[in-house]
């Protein structure tokens, strides 16, 4: 298990190599004058000069990279190019919110989306079931920016209930947490619904009730542990989407997280904060991989098996 961990872990590093690579191609190839943007209205050719010279725009493309790269190694991600502070104290402020954010946004999927699959396999075409489809066919197609939006102006304008931005305690996170879930929940009921479909009619469930096994033990010993190698998957896709979503979702509730900090950084052309953001969000989605194929050994013994023998 360790070494698998471990062989895990080292093929990270070259994805991240060439997420970098890729990301800071991106931006150099950028057809906008980064000096003059970020000078604004007191850029002259001397003062853009001495902006390309101080920030190494002048070094050859590889030589600018590994220069970034080696900066970063050492736990220097650099300095902003629009503000001029260091990113690191910043982009360090900001990764608590997007954790609390996705947090409770995966928890809020599971808790939803996994009961209501559930019941709605067991229901199958009774009312309830028809409901729960039906309610994921309309969380599937809601925007998340007009949601978000619809759920301020009621919740936090109309009702009062919660803020409508900022993130100084966890009622800040209630609709941010609704917006970015809502989708993801119906993608864990229809998921969660269709496994439990094709369990429920194995030869191992219909033997268990031919022995007289008791509903509950046969809805949670036989069927939704033989059902969650698919829903674990789906609950790693939600993670990687979750992270992907909290950009829009962030800017729509002015939460200060890495999704607008990445957004901030890509409207000013600020490289350095766009390339460590975007760096972040690529380790974090690499080692949720490696988590779920972890529980993957767990609950499955037949793979757990198959990797202690290798």
């Amino acid at each position: 298990m360790l070494k698998y961990i471990v062989k895990r872990l080292l093929i990270l590093i070259p994805v991240l190599l060439g997420v970098s690579f890729l990301v800071f191609s991106i931006l150099a190839l950028m057809p906008a004058d980064v000096a003059s943007v970020q000078l604004g209205v007191s850029a002259t050719p001397e003062g853009i000069e001495k902006w390309n010279e101080e920030h190494g725009l002048n070094d050859p493309f590889f030589q600018r990279y590994f220069n970034y790269m080696a900066g970063l190694l050492t736990g220097d991600p650099g300095i902003s190019w629009s503000s001029n502070t260091p990113i690191k104290t910043e982009f360090l402020q900001r990764i608590p919110s997007t954790m609390i954010l996705t947090a409770g946004t995966i928890v809020l999927v599971i808790l939803l989306g996994v009961p209501v699959g559930v019941i709605s396999a067991i229901k199958q075409y009774s009312i309830f079931d028809n409901i729960s489809r039906l309610l994921a066919m309309l969380l599937t197609s809601l925007p998340a920016f007009w949601l978000g939006l619809l759920l301020i102006l009621e919740f936090s304008l109309n009702l009062n209930w919660f803020p409508a931005t900022g993130a100084g305690s966890l009622n800040h996170y209630v609709l941010p947490w609704i917006t970015l879930s809502a989708a993801m929940a119906a993608q864990m009921i229809r998921m969660t619904r269709s496994t439990m479909l094709e369990v429920i009619r194995a030869d191992y469930v219909q033997t268990a009730r031919a022995k007289g096994a008791k509903p509950g033990r046969i809805v949670m010993i036989h069927e939704l542990r033989n059902a969650m190698l698919p829903m674990i998957t789906v609950v790693g896709i939600i993670l990687g989407q979750t992270l992907g979503g909290a950009i829009v979702t962030e800017t729509i509730f002015a939460l200060p997280g890495v999704g607008t900090y990445l957004l901030q950084g890509i409207f000013k052309y600020d490289m350095p904060v766009v390339m460590i953001s975007v760096l972040f969000i690529a380790a974090v989605i690499g080692i949720i991989n490696l988590f779920i194929d972890i529980l993957y050994m767990y609950i499955d013994p037949r793979l757990r098996s198959q990797f202690v023998k290798n």
